[in-house]
């Protein structure tokens, strides 16, 4: 396992999660749910994806999968910690700047977690 072959696909599926995260925050917040809520459930939605995926490819051994429960347990807590941190992130954008502003700012918040993230996956969930 390289860390550039992790990396490189761990980029690719992170893209894919964002643009289904930011999708899905875009659209709730435009149907009125508030900030706070639709970021969480953006987040569930790319979190789903990315565990299945990451633990297909991104972090495979050899050919074999690292999925799981003892991976999707630590893997629950890492992302409840990072959502709180982003939630806390996108509603302060929110109040500070509005609603647009609060979108733009998301794929910036999220691109952030993501490089904490690699490393605690890499590490502490995938190992």
């Amino acid at each position: 396992m390289t860390l550039v072959r992790q990396g490189s696909s761990y980029i690719v599926i992170g893209l894919v999660q964002l643009l289904l995260d930011w999708l899905v925050f875009v659209g709730s917040t435009a149907l009125g749910l508030p900030v706070a809520p639709a970021n969480v459930v953006g987040r569930l939605a790319g979190m789903l994806l990315g565990f299945w995926l990451n633990g297909r490819y991104t972090f495979a051994a050899a050919g074999q999968q690292r999925l799981g429960w003892k991976r999707f347990a630590r893997f629950l807590l890492l992302w409840m910690l990072l959502t709180a941190a982003s939630t806390l992130l996108v509603t302060a954008a929110d109040h500070a700047l509005g609603l647009q502003y609060a979108w733009l700012a998301k794929p910036l918040v999220e691109g952030g977690l993501a490089l904490v993230s690699f490393m605690l996956l890499r590490h502490v969930v995938y190992r």
